[in-house]
This record gives structure tokens, sequence and C-alpha cells, in this order.
């Protein structure tokens, strides 16, 4: 009987290891849902500056390739049918394909004519170049507060991030191929470059490759031994926070410890007896989010001393069941407080 458990127990065992190597690439880097936009077009020309996407796909042909396969391409205003394809970011471009052409390949001419009718190109300041995507996304209740962000605030713009059609995109290879070794450890398999684009939000770089670009000391703390398994390929660090602003501490998706009870879910509650520190300052009292070298993310090697920095009248205290020369103060308090992160029966969290 044993054996033939065990003829059937190896067979089952790398199905689920093949298969649990395989879904991860399938759902990963696809969002569950994506934002809610309502396209609002820009300050209407008359009809006529307008040309259609066509005639961009003369000069632009990758672009347009490119640009075809994205949502952005299915745009359609109601009664203004003549928005559509490229002029729906750039403008209208009529003048600007009708200079070029009349340049009929004279390098003099076309860089006249690129000055004398410019398109938008987003090349522009920081502002206006989110101003322009912000046209319409700032319908979304995910991105209406970008403006008010960080990401804003230090000079960044939607277009540095995203790419409407991902041609020539210049990356920085002054570090060649190195990374992690964390990143070749229960790794999920990576799509190609433009798979990944059409299914992540248009990010230019997959994630956190696109946040570390400027998230050095971040990326820093993910390569210590304890951290969130995000190098690895199994969490996004949208996960978390939301790069376009939120009312949150940190940028967060969701307001302090609901943040991190999504996944851990056996820390949630509610519960009778509340930690008071975690609704007051949330995990991040207890826990670096990151990654650093302690167990369990904690920021104090000893977990006692990381309950000594509240509980400082611990020893002064009247009726605690242990003195300043007992054994229990020598120890760790979790071997009694176990339930640290609330209590359904103990308001000392006994149990």
């Amino acid at each position: 009987m044993f054996r033939l458990k065990a003829r059937w127990l190896l067979p089952s065992f790398l199905f689920c290891l093949v298969l649990s190597r395989d879904l991860p690439a399938q759902k990963l880097p696809e969002a569950s849902s994506g934002p809610s936009v309502s396209w609002q077009y820009l300050a209407a020309s008359p009809p006529g500056d307008y040309t259609g996407p066509e005639r961009c796909r003369s000069c632009h042909k990758p672009e347009f390739a490119e640009f075809n396969k994205t949502v952005h391409a299915r745009l359609a205003a109601p009664g203004k049918d003549y928005i559509t394809g490229c002029e729906v970011c750039h403008g209208p471009g009529k003048a600007h394909s009708g200079a070029v052409e009349a340049a009929r390949g004279d390098d003099q001419k076309i860089a006249a004519a690129l000055k004398q009718f410019p398109i938008f190109a987003f090349r522009a300041n920081p502002q206006e170049n989110a101003a322009r995507c912000l046209t319409c996304h700032i319908t979304s209740n995910q991105q209406d507060s970008f403006a008010h962000s960080e990401h804003a605030a230090h000079g960044l713009s939607c277009n540095q991030c995203h790419a409407t059609h991902l041609v020539d995109e210049i990356k920085d290879q002054s570090k060649g191929g190195l990374t992690y070794p964390q990143a070749y450890f229960f790794q999920v398999p990576k799509l190609a470059d433009e798979v990944r684009w059409l299914h992540n939000s248009l990010l230019k770089r997959s994630e956190p490759e696109a946040c570390y670009t400027c998230h050095r000391t971040i990326e820093a703390q993910f390569a210590l031994p304890v951290h969130h398994r995000v190098p690895e390929g199994l969490m996004k660090c949208t996960d978390c926070h939301s790069p376009h602003s939120s009312l949150n501490r940190a940028s967060l998706n969701k307001p302090y410890w609901e943040t991190c009870v999504k996944c851990h879910v056996e820390k949630r509650g509610p519960y009778v007896f509340e930690h008071p520190a975690v609704k007051v300052e949330g995990c991040v009292i207890c826990h670096n989010p990151h990654g650093n070298t302690n167990r369990m993310l904690l920021v104090r090697r000893e977990g006692r001393q990381l309950c000594l920095q509240c509980h400082t009248a611990f020893h002064g205290q009247l009726g605690v069941p242990h003195g300043r020369l007992g054994f229990a103060p020598g120890g760790e308090c979790v071997r009694c407080h176990v339930a640290v992160h609330g209590s359904n029966w103990d308001e000392n969290f006994l149990r």
C-alpha cells in the first residue's frame, strides 16, 4: 500500500511544481483591473487641421506599428471621429505632415518645416508632458492625484516611465547585465519585452527595474537576506504603493496596516483587544517592509528590545509579574505574549 502511494506521490509533486512555476508568469505582470479612464479630447481645432493616422505612418512606421497594438489606437470621440490615433495625443498634424512632405527629403528644409509647424512631441517640460496625458487620465481615481505626487514634485512626467509606442527606448547599460543573486532563486519566467509592455501599463521597463532607476536605497534594502519577494518577481512595487500618489503615507494603496493585511490575512482581525501600536503607526513600527538582516523583517535584532522601545516603563509598573532582575525581562516577550498582533481572549496578548 505504501509503495502504491509513493508511486503516485512523485508525479503529483512534479505536476504541482510545474504548475506553480507557470501560473505566476501568466498572472504577474498584468493588473487585475485597469483604471477607469474617460477620454476627454484636447481643445479641438477645426476638422481640416487633422490628417488621420495613416498619413503619420508614411514617416513613423515603427511607432505606428507599436501604437496600433495598444488601447490608445482604438479611441474614438463621439461626434469628432476625425480625431483619432496619433493626433489624440500629439495634436492636429496636417500642417506638420504637409510641410515635411513638401521638403522632399531635404534635411535643411525638413528642419525648417518642423520648426515652423511644430507638433507636440513630449519634449517639453515635465509639467506640460504630464498635462497632456492627464487630459484623459485625470478622470481615474487611481491617477487623478498625480499632479500632487512626489514624482511630479521631483520633475517626473508620465512618459519617463510609460511609452505609448515602445520604439528605440534608451536603457541604462552602464552596469551591464548584473543583478542580485536573489533574482535567480524562485524567479518567474520572463516574458518578451513587448508582451510585458502591453500587459503592464505600457511601462518602459518591468517592475521593480523601473522603480530602481531612482529608488537606489530601496534596491539596496531588497538585496538584504530577509526581504519581500520583489527581486524574484513574485511581487511588484505597485502591489503596495501607488506611483500616481495617494492620501496615504508613503503613497500606499491602502491606509496604514490595511496594505499589509491584504496578503497577511491572518493578522487582519478585528480583535477584541488590539495592539495600539499597529493602529497608530501601522506594521512599520515593528517591521521594515522592504528588507533587512533580522528575522521577520523586525527593525531590531532582539525582539524584547523592540518591545521596550515603547514599553519603557516596563520595570516600574505595578502588578507586572516580573521584576527588574527576574528571568522574564532577559528573554523574549513573545514567549508569553504570543498574540502580539491582537487577541480575542486576553488584554495582555497572552493567548
